[in-house]
């Protein structure tokens, strides 16, 4: 039998929209979900994450933006479904895409 291939860690980016009226819900969560982007940080696996503010008013958000390495598409969605975001009602939806980073080289 040959030896089985060592899959490699893929970009995959997050986009999520935040559900109306969830502000106080995202400002709860907050440390929880940082924390878990902290860890991917540490792991060296998070090209970038952040919220994304309403044009008119920076102070409130309406989903967020995250790039980071996964092996599958089953462990992204995995990691998606477990964020505190997710579990407190905030994000109604969320698009999770494999990425290519082309720049910064």
């Amino acid at each position: 039998t040959s030896p089985k291939k060592a899959s490699k860690p893929m970009l995959f980016m997050f986009l999520a929209t935040d559900a109306e009226n969830t502000g106080e819900a995202r400002a709860t969560a907050r440390p929880a979900h940082l924390e878990r982007l902290e860890a991917l940080h540490r792991e060296n696996r998070l090209l970038c994450a952040g919220p994304n503010p309403l044009p008119d008013n920076p102070s409130v958000m309406s989903g967020s933006l995250i790039v980071a390495d996964f092996p599958d598409l089953d462990a992204a969605e995995a990691w998606a479904g477990d964020d505190p975001y997710v579990h407190a009602g905030v994000y109604a939806e969320m698009l999770i895409r494999p990425f290519k980073q082309v720049f910064p080289k």
